[in-house]
């Protein structure tokens, strides 16, 4: 019984401190963010997409939105259900796929698995970043970043949106901690349960 308990708390030991070590960004000497170059290989949480065709053709954001988290931020969040300083969330933006077997007004195709939206290329990158004490003005300590809207390569760094350009959005509808968790069964799925 000793060695299980033992064991048991050692693990337990060494998942607070892993979780407690947040891979947080790097930024260059002008205080820009550099963009992360593995975000493809974080915690895939979501795909939300409003297209035009379901927002009388304004959209606000049409795209794809493949959103990451990055692993030690995720790992934090399983263990507590709160975002920690360091923590990046990565999205990247995806066209509708357009084909022949696409409707031009709703932008729905037609595929193997039915009609539906589909990805189609890369659009874009943009990165969201906690840190309470380098943003200590921001709201919640959140700052939001565009590595470019178009196609690959992204740009390599970038310059934090004003505050009224996204943290307000944020502040009002998101779930948790400036965080949309309601659109994110995976998130949802790992917040502690009361």
């Amino acid at each position: 019984m000793k060695r299980i308990s033992i064991a048991m708390t050692l693990t337990l030991i060494a998942g607070a401190a892993v979780a407690q070590n947040i891979n947080g960004p790097t930024y260059n000497d002008a205080g820009a963010v550099n963009s992360p170059t593995d975000w493809r290989q974080w915690i895939f949480v979501g795909a939300p997409l409003t297209p035009n065709a379901l927002n009388g053709g304004e959209a606000a954001f049409p795209e794809f939105h493949n959103v990451y988290v990055e692993p030690s931020a995720f790992a934090h969040y399983v263990d507590t259900g709160e975002w920690a300083n360091g923590t990046q969330i990565a999205k990247e933006l995806t066209l509708l796929h357009e084909g022949d077997n696409c409707d031009e007004e709703t932008g729905a195709c037609f595929e193997v698995s039915g009609q539906g939206y589909f990805q189609g290329e890369f659009s874009g990158l943009e990165l969201t970043v906690k840190d309470t004490e380098r943003f200590a003005d921001e709201p919640g300590g959140w700052v939001y970043y565009s590595f470019g809207h178009k196609p690959e390569p992204y740009e390599t760094t970038a310059q934090a949106f004003p505050t009224e350009s996204c943290n307000s959005c944020h502040e009002a509808s998101a779930d948790t901690d400036f965080v949309f968790t309601q659109f994110y069964p995976v998130l949802r799925a790992v917040q502690p349960k009361e």
